[in-house]
């Protein structure tokens, strides 16, 4: 691990930028229809969950990261391999991430440009900031999270003073009762975006206060799942859920509608800057953890280093996963929670859990004895 320290406050806004990422790009939670919002919510409490389980391991291993603590509590053939598939796990989501914002550039914004040099110019500043270390992505993430929270606000007051909001396209509530809601909240929105917390078990360590991680974690999910579910719920009011089940990018489409004063419209760029700067933090976070577990897995002193070659390999597989957009979006919703979000969410961290509880048991035991 690299000798660098993060306040609370940094950590709250890293998860905060992390979490609304590309979960204010897509149309999240379409499946509950106007209830999405609900299964956000729903989700996040599955999240708020999730995050205890990753913190209460932390707080049996508070200096070292999950890569490390993993080989602790299964031994060190087993835990290095299953330790290298979270490097993986991490470097694939990462790149699924850098696929989703180099599609949205390229279809809305830059048509004539190829995904390639999208994604690479993308993955140039990713690497450039993570060589400088986490304190500097922290750094960043402050005076950034100004900047955004200034646009959403903005963009939120326009778009109640257009008076283009039509609140009973949110009804009527659970019109097919509780069951889609929940279902699409234990199929979706607890692994995305909110299960994506595990990615901090990378970044925990460096806290400069332990006993905070708890309460800042919970915050900052509670803080964008709150803001997740008034877009989602925003979106869905100004356009319609058959308009939104239609759109690739809902959050655009309602801005586009904006319309005050006769001559304050087209604010694409607005929605361009927003959902690149929380792509940007989503990415990097990503690929900080590979990074850091590479280095930790094969002891590499100088983890800056690997940036290059892993932003390359980072590069090749967001080309690489998908032959086009519809073949992204499908394993996107289909095949990544159930084979990947899964496992490595929810049932390995619980079953590291449950095997460190006993062996910290079993320790302290003998130290009484």
């Amino acid at each position: 691990m690299e000798k660098a320290k993060i306040s609370a406050y940094q950590l709250l806004v890293l998860i905060f930028l992390f979490e609304i990422g590309s979960a204010i790009l897509v149309p999240l939670a379409i499946e509950a229809k106007q209830d999405a919002w609900l299964a956000v919510l729903i989700g996040l409490a599955g999240g708020c969950c999730l995050f205890w389980i990753y913190h209460s391991l932390y707080s049996y291993y508070p200096d070292i990261p999950l890569t490390e603590y993993i080989q602790r509590i299964l031994g060190s053939f087993l835990g290095k391999v299953l330790a290298f598939f979270y490097v993986l796990y991490f470097m694939y989501i990462a790149a699924r991430v850098l696929r989703d914002f180099g599609e949205m550039l390229i279809i809305v914004f830059y048509p004539q440009t190829p995904l390639f040099v999208m994604n690479a110019l993308m993955v140039l500043v990713v690497v450039y900031t993570i060589r400088k270390g986490i304190e500097v992505l922290a750094r960043a993430g402050e005076l950034l999270f100004i900047f955004m929270m200034l646009i959403g606000i903005s963009c939120i007051f326009l778009i109640t003073v257009s008076g283009i909001i039509d609140i009973s396209n949110l009804e009527p509530l659970l019109e097919e009762g509780v069951k889609p809601v929940i279902k699409t909240a234990f199929t979706q929105t607890l692994f995305f975006p909110f299960g994506e917390v595990i990615v901090f078990a990378m970044i925990l360590p460096y806290l400069n206060q332990a006993s905070k991680a708890m309460k800042t974690g919970i915050l900052g999910l509670g803080l964008s799942g709150l803001i997740i579910a008034l877009i989602i719920a925003m979106n869905i009011s100004v356009l319609g859920i058959n308009l939104i089940s239609r759109s690739h990018f809902p959050l655009l489409s309602t801005i586009q509608t904006i319309e005050f004063a006769g001559f304050l419209q087209r604010l694409d760029i607005t929605f361009m800057l927003c959902t690149v700067v929380a792509g940007f933090f989503k990415i990097s976070l990503y690929f900080y953890a590979s990074l850091a577990g590479t280095a930790n897995l094969f002891k590499i002193k100088n983890s800056a280093q690997l940036a290059f070659p892993l932003g390359l390999l980072l590069l090749v597989i967001s080309i690489s996963i998908a032959s086009n957009f519809s073949e992204h979006v499908y394993e996107g919703l289909q095949i990544v929670p159930l084979y990947l979000h899964l496992p490595f969410q929810v049932i390995i961290p619980g079953l590291l859990l449950i095997i460190a509880f006993f062996k910290n048991r079993k320790k302290q035991r003998k130290r009484d004895s």
